[in-house]
C-alpha cells in the first residue's frame, strides 16, 4: 500500500517560502493554542489567537510560549482593526437589519473577527469549532467571507486515512457530506460532487474517482431514494464530462476491486473510487464513523468547501493533533489544487 501524506505532511515536504496565516477564534482553548503552536513550530504557518488578551496569554503560559514573531494575540475588543471590520459587516449585513451598533457588536465576537481577518486579507484562513458550534462556524463564514463564485453551496467532507499496515487495497479517500448537508436533492449532490473532486486534487494529490453511493448497484434495487442517485450521477457527468464519476454503487462495489468488476464491469471507478459520495447526512456521518472506529482509518474534518475563503470547522471533541491537521488542511485549500480547474 502507497503511503498517502496527510495535509501537514504535504506541507513539510513542500516547505512553502512564505509562511500563511491562520486566523484561531477560540485563542483561549488549550487544545486550539497548543495545536496552532505546534503548526508554527512545524513551520507551516504563522498563527493569530483571537480572544481576551489576559485569557489567551494565560493558555500560551500554560503551554510554556508566548505571543512572539509568527503567533500574534488579537483582543477584538481593543484592536485596532475591530472599527474597519465593523464597518465592512455593516456594509455586508445592513440588508438585513443590521444597524451600526449591531455591526460594531458583532466584529468584537472571535467568529466574525476571525472571519473578517480572512475576508480583508489579514489572514489566509480561520479554524473555529472547539466551542463554537458547526451551525456558529458556517453562519459566521458564510456571512462574512461568502461563497465561492462558482458553488452552488457550502458543503463539508472528511479526509479517511486508512492505519499502517492496513490490508491491500487499502487506500485514502474523501467521504461527502458527512457533516453539514442533512438530505441533499440531485442538483445539491451535483454541487457536492464537483466541490469534493477539487479537494481531493488539492488534498490528497489523487486524479478523483468519484462513487455516487447507494443501498442498489446499477439497478438492483428500486426506490425513490435510488432514483435521486441515478439522477444526481446524470446530472454531474453532463456537467463535468471530464471527471471520472460512477453510480449507483453500492459501497463494496465501489471499494472492492473484484466485486466492482462482477457488479459494474468495465467501469473505471466501481473498486477504486477514492472520492465517495453519500446520498444523505445519515448514510455518510454513520459511514464515516464506521470507517474510522471499525477499520482504524483516520478522520480529518469535518472540512468546509464552497466558500469563497477558507474556513473550517473543528469537532468540540477535538484533540490539539487535530488542530494541527485542520490548519495544514486550510493552507492546502487556499494554495488550491494542481492542474486544471475543475
Amino acid at each position: 500500500m502507497t503511503k498517502t501524506l496527510s495535509p501537514l505532511e504535504l506541507l513539510q515536504a513542500e516547505a512553502p517560502a512564505a509562511r500563511p496565516v491562520v486566523a484561531l477564534s477560540e485563542g483561549t482553548d488549550p487544545r486550539v493554542v497548543a495545536g496552532a503552536l505546534a503548526a508554527h513550530q512545524a513551520g507551516i504557518a504563522d498563527v493569530i489567537l483571537i480572544g481576551p488578551q489576559t485569557d489567551v496569554t494565560a493558555a500560551l503560559q500554560a503551554e510554556g510560549a508566548s505571543a512572539s514573531e509568527g503567533v500574534a494575540v488579537h483582543d477584538p475588543a481593543t484592536s485596532g482593526l475591530t472599527e474597519a471590520f465593523a464597518a465592512e459587516y455593516h456594509s455586508l449585513r445592513k440588508h438585513k437589519g443590521v444597524d451600526a451598533a449591531a455591526a460594531r457588536a458583532a466584529a468584537e465576537t472571535p467568529l466574525v473577527y476571525a472571519a473578517m481577518l480572512v475576508r480583508l486579507g489579514h489572514a489566509t484562513g480561520t479554524v473555529g469549532g472547539a466551542v463554537h458550534t458547526t451551525g456558529d462556524v458556517v453562519r459566521s463564514a458564510i456571512q462574512v467571507i461568502g461563497m465561492a463564485p462558482d458553488a452552488g453551496m457550502v458543503s463539508s467532507f472528511f479526509l479517511m486515512y486508512p492505519p499502517e499496515g492496513a490490508r491491500d487495497g487499502a487506500r485514502a479517500m474523501l467521504y461527502s457530506d458527512c457533516g453539514l448537508v442533512i438530505d441533499p436533492n440531485p442538483a445539491e449532490m451535483v454541487s457536492i460532487a464537483a466541490a469534493s473532486a477539487r479537494s481531493a486534487q488539492a488534498l490528497l494529490r489523487v486524479d478523483p474517482k468519484l462513487a455516487f453511493l447507494s443501498f442498489s448497484t446499477k439497478g438492483s434495487a428500486k426506490h425513490p431514494a435510488v432514483d435521486k442517485v441515478t439522477e444526481a450521477l446524470s446530472l454531474f457527468q453532463d456537467a463535468h464530462p471530464d471527471l471520472q464519476a460512477d453510480g449507483e454503487l453500492q459501497f463494496d462495489a465501489a471499494f472492492v476491486p473484484a466485486i466492482g468488476e462482477r457488479k459494474s464491469p468495465g467501469s473505471s471507478v466501481a473498486g477504486q473510487a477514492n472520492v465517495m459520495i453519500f446520498p444523505n447526512l445519515d448514510a455518510g456521518n454513520i459511514g464515516y464513523k464506521i470507517t474510522q472506529r471499525l477499520g482504524g482509518y483516520s478522520a480529518i474534518g469535518p472540512v468546509l468547501q464552497g466558500l469563497a475563503k477558507p474556513a473550517n470547522d473543528l469537532s468540540r471533541g477535538c484533540s490539539a493533533e487535530d488542530v494541527t491537521q485542520i490548519i495544514a488542511v486550510t493552507i492546502l485549500q487556499a494554495a488550491g489544487a494542481p492542474g486544471p480547474d475543475i
